[in-house]
């Protein structure tokens, strides 16, 4: 059976947000940030194995934090503070929305 390789359509049309989101391998597992105008895509890009690196490397796929922003410098701004942080204080932000480290996959949308 064939694998779908083509990026999940999103209805809408394209909006001006720009998301920051941390992915991870499993519960407490390897993380990554990031920063996207199109969370969707970027998302499955990393789900697919598109994008060679870090997160190909170490399986972080799965997504467990997300915050988006109407301003791309308010979301580049937030992106590097999380970056900044320490590893104990990311896991206990990711504790406050997502205590089971759900897939929040299926949840991403712009708004």
């Amino acid at each position: 059976m064939a694998r779908k390789c083509a990026p999940p359509r999103q209805d809408r049309a394209v909006s001006k947000h720009f998301c920051v989101h941390i992915l991870a391998s499993r519960r407490n597992g390897t993380l990554c940030i990031g920063g996207t105008n199109n969370i969707v895509r970027r998302v499955w890009e990393h789900r697919e194995g598109l994008i060679d690196g870090f997160t190909k490397q170490y399986g972080v796929r799965k997504p467990v934090h997300f915050e988006c922003f109407e301003d791309v410098r308010q979301a580049i701004h937030r992106e590097k503070r999380l970056k900044k942080r320490k590893r104990e204080w990311k896991m206990n932000l990711i504790q406050q929305t997502n205590v089971e480290w759900n897939d929040l996959y299926d949840h991403l949308d712009m708004p």
